[in-house]
């Protein structure tokens, strides 16, 4: 058919009107909307997945490293008072020891009794280490704050005195903190038991 036989029978082409349009532009609009809004929320979780994974990663270096620790210092065991019964000496790290390389034991770890932290953001860069010892470059903003605890061995939620049991638990708290963030979030927790 051609354009002189439509217009013999009357019938004439036309376009959209201005209200079609509007209403075709409206619903492209909402469905790319939701598009984008759906790719952000991926995102979103994307990340979180990605630091949940990193933040497991780094509390089993921990781990790992500590796995064939003996609990106490081979050479001097826990000291104790002979008077009082006291723990006086052997618990955290040892005079001989200035570094992670030295630590030969579990309680090593502990520090002073406050926890041993990881941090790339302390100045000198000290961390986050991985089971070898070793510093992992750039992690800024990443943490590992280690502790260890004397437990009931029939109730290993019990923190009990420093070097009154022979079953230690280890707790490694793993932080990251974004530059966009006032403060660290938490991102994994893990802990372990050390019995004889």
């Amino acid at each position: 058919m051609t354009f002189s036989t439509l217009k013999r029978h009357g019938e004439a082409r036309r376009g959209f009107t201005l209200i079609e349009t509007a209403l075709a532009t409206i619903i492209v609009g909402v469905g790319v909307v939701a598009i984008v809004s759906a790719q952000q929320a991926f995102h979103i979780k994307n990340n979180w997945s990605t630091h949940a994974s990193t933040a497991t990663l780094l509390g089993n270096e921990i781990r790992e490293m500590t796995l064939n620790l003996p609990r106490h210092d081979p050479v001097t065991g826990l000291i104790y008072d002979p008077n009082t019964g006291d723990l006086i000496g052997g618990w955290g790290w040892e005079a001989n020891e200035g570094s992670v390389e030295d630590f030969d034991d579990i309680d090593d770890f502990d520090g002073d009794g406050g926890g041993l932290i990881f941090s790339a953001d302390f100045d000198p860069p000290n961390g986050p280490i991985n089971a070898q010892r070793e510093v992992i470059a750039n992690m800024p903003g990443w943490t590992q704050t280690v502790y260890v605890y004397n437990v009931d061995p029939f109730d290993i939620t019990s923190i009990q005195a420093d070097g009154t049991t022979n079953m230690l638990r280890v707790e490694v708290i793993v932080t990251y903190q974004a530059p966009s963030d006032a403060t660290p979030r938490e991102m994994t927790r893990v802990s372990w038991i050390t019995p004889n």
